[in-house]
Formats: C-alpha cells, structure tokens, sequence
C-alpha cells in the first residue's frame, strides 16, 4: 500500500525557514520521480516543484524558485521541501506526490506564514 506522510509544517512569520519532509512506503523511491504541491484556503492545489528520480533534475513553480529546494534521500525513503525567505502567501497546506502513483495524497501538512 502506498503511503505518503508529510511533516515539518507549522507557523512561522515572514521571512522564516521550514524544512518539509515526506516519508514514503509501499513503493520504491528510486524509481519515481516527486513533487511537492500546496493548496491554499480557497483555491487550487498547485505543484510547488518537482524532482527526478535521481534528484538529477528539478524544476520550480514561479512561486518558489530562488527561495525552495526540493531534493531527496532514497536512502531514507524521504523526499523534502526547503522553503526559505517565507511569505504569507506561502500558507497552504503542502503534499508530497509521486509520480508513479498520481493521484494518492497524504493528508498533507500545514504551513502559516503569519507576523
């Protein structure tokens, strides 16, 4: 059974530093490529950044780029977000998604970003 199980979140004031991560099971990490999503109260979910199988590659919505990393340890079964100079507009809730499995979602976790 695939798990996704994201944490790390929590409230922080602009400007701050988080550092998400997500665990994963039921699959072999190695072998799909990952990506970080966010919905925020009222809109949309959004894909945040996404990185290759190897870690070889990623990409960055707008949104995030200059301020997330997204990278991963196979090893571990764990992919993470680094999110840095945060913004209000940053508060969602963010969820790990594996490429090979599309469509199954963690229950996320929350990030405020509020002075």
């Amino acid at each position: 059974q695939v798990q996704l199980v994201e944490s790390g979140g929590g409230l922080m004031q602009p400007g701050g530093s988080l550092r998400l991560s997500c665990a994963v099971s039921g699959f072999t990490l190695s072998r799909s490529a990952m990506s970080w999503y966010r919905q925020a109260p009222g809109k949309e979910r959004e894909l945040v950044a996404t990185i290759s199988s190897t870690g070889g590659r990623t990409n960055y919505a707008d949104s995030g780029k200059g301020r997330f990393t997204i990278s991963r340890d196979n090893a571990k079964n764990t992919v993470y977000l680094q999110m840095r100079s945060l913004k209000p507009e940053d508060t969602a809730v963010y969820y790990c998604s594996a490429a090979m499995y599309y469509g199954t979602w963690g229950r996320g976790t929350q990030v405020t970003v509020s002075s």
